[in-house]
């Protein structure tokens, strides 16, 4: 799986996740309320209302709760036609009311925003289109259709017409204002989510095949003797055979057989043999695996070494981490698939910190997104880059998992251009594309030298 495989959940597939038991639920609250304001309205202020009508107004949301309480399961999930449907009968519902009611000179008008936030939050943007018109038609009839409120004592209580249009404008502009701030704040929470799931399974996935070469490098290092055996046997075989040659034949195809065996297991194990014996590595030898992938896509990868001014010459040793390697790899894929013909991954040590440049020769981050990478779900057409990558759908989602990964071993990004660079602190030249920066803190990778140097201990048996 590849950041380019992973798509966000859509608005329409998470309106499926949403269950008649919530839906049932707010409607009881919001059926409990209209009673008790109606009750209280009747009683207290003697308020003369079509009873009946709002009554049954009510009676319907009583019924249409009960039949779906009875007939349908409590897990049941709604989809999204039948979400829509369930709000926009819930609005029409309370707008009915509120005509009942003295329409716009009801406070609890305010109340029509329920439905559309709940929309904006829960359904698809189309979805949510239909309610806001639907709310904002609602509104704009109410301002001029109802039925007044009055008093027992023929008292009829009206706002002020300028009143009345000031709530009907307040209240369309909390429509638009409301779906779109609800929207848009969990869409950045959906998006985020779904990053972050994504970052997991990557992780994941990097753990397992790290797991899978410890396994394979155990099983070459198990089989190793008995190769011997074979190969020593087969060899002996051979030379006593030399006067039998259909037999002296079959000893030669044991013992390429065995030469074979040994290839394959030894090109199958050899990562994994030095995630399972190597608990910590030189710094370049972690950059050249994570780096080797992409050693061979028609752009040339250059690496260097400079320790800082005062630094100790010989390059530390850090901690080989699934998170590490994983995220370096990402860095360094989006650098060679921009790059025009270099690429180069620079590393400089402190006595306290470690740091890690990729640069490439490309046309570098469009100034527009600079300051939003490593955010998820940054569509690539926005970049500048979009031409020297034809085809590709990215999202930002790989440079987020690598900025989510390397964030958690400790490290802190920086993204920049290269004449920016040139411009502010004289490193790099006019010309250069982006410039990725990762900076740890030495105690966060690099072990102390008596830890990366100690034994491992004795190799332990592999269960079935």
């Amino acid at each position: 799986m590849t950041q380019e495989t992973i798509r966000p959940v859509g608005s329409r597939k998470r309106a499926n996740w949403i269950r008649l038991r919530t839906m049932i639920l707010l409607r009881w609250v919001a059926i409990i309320g209209q009673l008790t304001a109606i009750t209280f309205a009747q009683t207290v202020y003697d308020l003369q209302l079509k009873w009946g009508l709002a009554y049954f107004a009510i009676g319907v949301s009583v019924i249409g709760n009960l039949i779906a309480s009875f007939v349908f399961p409590e897990n049941k999930r709604l989809s999204e036609r039948e979400n829509l449907a369930m709000v926009m009968f819930d609005l029409l519902q309370l707008g009915f009311l509120l005509f009942l009611t003295g329409g716009l000179n009801n406070p609890f008008a305010l109340l029509l925003l329920g439905p559309v936030t709940i929309s904006a939050t829960a359904l698809s943007l189309r979805s949510t289109v239909v309610l806001c018109g639907t709310a904002i038609l609602l509104v704009t009839l109410l301002a001029e259709i109802h039925f007044p409120l009055v008093r027992e004592n023929g008292q009829t209580l009206r706002m002020p017409e300028i009143f009345v249009f000031g709530n009907w404008i307040a209240l369309v502009i909390a429509v638009i204002f409301t779906s779109a701030y609800s929207r848009r704040v969990t869409s950045e929470i959906h998006s985020m989510a779904d990053a972050l799931a994504a970052t997991q399974m990557a992780l994941a996935r990097e753990q397992k095949l790290t797991d899978l070469g410890g396994v394979v490098a155990a099983a070459a290092h198990e089989l190793g003797t008995p190769l011997a055996t074979i190969k020593l046997t087969s060899a002996e075989l051979l030379d006593e055979l030399s006067d039998h040659p259909e037999l002296a034949e079959d000893a030669a195809l044991i013992g390429q057989q065995a030469d074979r065996c040994r290839d394959i297991l030894r090109d199958m194990g050899r990562a994994g043999k030095d995630d399972l014996h190597l608990r910590h590595a030189p710094l370049m030898a972690v950059l050249t695996e994570a780096a080797e992938p992409h050693l061979e896509r028609s752009k040339q990868v250059l690496f260097d070494q400079t320790p800082a001014e005062g630094a100790p010459p010989e390059q530390p040793s850090i901690i080989r981490k699934p998170e590490i390697i994983h995220g370096l790899r990402n860095l360094v894929q989006n650098a060679v698939d921009f790059a025009r013909h270099n690429v180069q991954i620079s590393a400089s040590w402190t006595e306290d910190y470690i740091t890690v440049r990729i640069v490439d020769d490309g046309p570098g981050f469009s100034s527009q997104v600079l300051g939003r990478i490593g955010d998820p779900y940054v569509r690539h057409r926005r970049l500048n880059r979009l031409k020297r990558r034809p085809g590709y759908e990215g999202m930002g989602l790989g440079l987020f998992i690598a900025k989510t990964l390397l964030e958690r071993s400790g490290a802190q990004l920086r993204f920049a251009n290269g004449r920016a660079e040139a411009a502010t602190d004289g490193i790099g030249t006019p010309g250069r594309g982006a410039i990725v920066e990762v900076v740890w803190p030495r105690e966060k990778i690099s072990p102390k030298a008596a830890e990366a140097h100690s034994p491992i201990g004795q190799n332990r048996r592999i269960l079935a």
